[in-house]
This record gives C-alpha cells, sequence and structure tokens, in this order.
C-alpha cells in the first residue's frame, strides 16, 4: 500500500462494529512493528497500526 490508497480499517483500530473506509497518509517502516500505516477517514480522524489492521480496497 502506497499514500492516497484507499482503505478499509479494521474495528480493532476504530473501536467500531465495521469496518470502514480510508485514505492512506503515511507509511511509516518501524524496525519494531514492520510496516505501520496512517489513515484518515471522511469525518477527519486519524487511525494507525500495523499493515494487517488495513484490506486494500480494489
Amino acid at each position: 500500500m502506497k499514500l492516497g490508497d484507499l482503505v478499509l480499517i479494521s474495528p480493532d483500530l476504530t473501536m467500531l462494529k465495521e469496518w470502514i473506509k480510508g485514505k492512506i497518509i503515511d507509511v511509516e517502516n518501524n524496525p519494531f512493528n514492520g510496516i505501520v500505516l496512517s489513515a484518515q477517514t471522511e469525518d477527519g480522524n486519524i487511525f494507525f497500526g500495523r499493515s494487517n489492521l488495513f484490506k486494500s480496497i480494489a
């Protein structure tokens, strides 16, 4: 995944019942956690976590 990609964000991050849509705003190669993504939702909230907590929207 790269900057600007549309993704679904896991309920494990959002504490909501369903996956929500967001846009990748940052990609970090963290030496301890691997690839860490930050995504912003349409309402302006920003969530970040390991890449396995995000699904690409094709």
